[in-house]
């Protein structure tokens, strides 16, 4: 499986983003997808997951209510819709699968990572 993201950039406060991961070389239909993130000296954490039927989703505490995190099948695409930004929220933003059809918050249970892609919330 290999995970393309793409879509981070610099946006001021309070304004929003939205991260891509395409999903290329397995099922994506069967997949749980997810979103991490990770800022230097600190361990990558969980932001925002989807079940592969798009039906269930989970979100971080610091990030619920301003994030969404959705998918399209026909795209095998999985979005992070990132409203009301918070300089706290600037970070590497990592794309992962699981190729089973549960989600499971733990990082280990990721099978495979996309590249960062850099979200920098700034004035």
């Amino acid at each position: 499986v290999q995970l393309q993201a793409s879509g981070g950039g610099l946006v001021q406060p309070g304004g929003s983003l939205r991260l891509s991961c395409v999903h290329s070389g397995g099922t994506f239909t069967m997949s749980a997808m997810g979103w991490f993130r990770q800022t230097p000296g600190k361990e990558r954490e969980f932001v925002a997951a989807i079940d592969s039927s798009g039906k269930d989703t989970f979100y971080a505490d610091s990030v619920k209510g301003r994030f969404t995190i959705s998918r399209d099948d026909a795209k095998d695409t999985v979005y992070l819709q990132m409203n009301s930004l918070k300089p706290e929220d600037s970070a590497f933003y990592y794309c992962a699968a699981r190729s089973v059809r549960r989600v499971v918050i733990r990082r280990d249970a990721w099978d495979s990572w996309g590249q960062g892609t850099l979200v920098t919330v700034s004035s």
